[in-house]
């Protein structure tokens, strides 16, 4: 049972170490790629891909957040069965971990959303569409940093589930040596 545990743990952590590499790296960058221009059309490019990648973002952090629900109860199973107090490193790098992906699924991306729906907005100010503009750069490069910030947790979370600390709750391992 133990073993699987642990499998269970890295399994789920390399998925969503996986599945946030993937989203930063690879799928966010290809909604604004020439390639996406060239399917989407010069004219709608701009809109479209941007909107296409708010719908991305929003199903990620979701996904990021399932995850870190997966790795608290992956926790208290382990507490649970192998009888072992909560490590509070992994406790309190899963809770960041958590917290990272709330602030992304509800501060970051309907920021970014409305931000988005004013730039390209029919009835708004040019110096309203510019200032929507600059600010969602901003906010776009500041999403991007909370990416590289859940990646780099991820890869210390991935690591401590790797290689547990394997310490007994109730019995010394000197009990086992018989020296007495």
């Amino acid at each position: 049972m133990i073993g699987f545990l642990r499998f269970i743990g890295l399994i789920n952590a390399a998925v969503w170490l996986g599945g946030t590499v993937f989203f930063a790296l690879f799928a966010s960058p290809a909604f604004f790629s020439p390639d996406m221009q060239a399917l989407l059309d010069a004219k709608n490019f701009p809109y479209y891909s941007g909107a296409i990648a708010q719908i991305m973002a929003a199903q990620y952090f979701y996904f990021g957040t399932i995850c870190a629900v997966i790795g608290f109860l992956h926790l208290l199973a382990e507490w649970l069965y192998l009888g072992r107090p909560g490590r509070m490193l992994s406790v309190s790098l899963l809770a960041s971990l958590l917290v990272l992906s709330l602030i992304g699924q509800h501060w970051f991306q309907p920021k970014l959303k409305a931000l988005h729906k004013t730039h390209y907005a029919v009835n708004a100010q040019p110096a309203e569409r510019e200032a929507a503009a600059k600010s969602f750069n901003g906010w776009r490069l500041a999403s991007q940093f909370l990416n590289l910030c859940l990646m780099g947790g991820l890869l210390i979370y991935i690591w401590r589930i790797a290689n547990p600390s394997d310490t007994l709750r109730f019995v010394s391992s000197v009990k086992f040596r018989g020296d007495r």
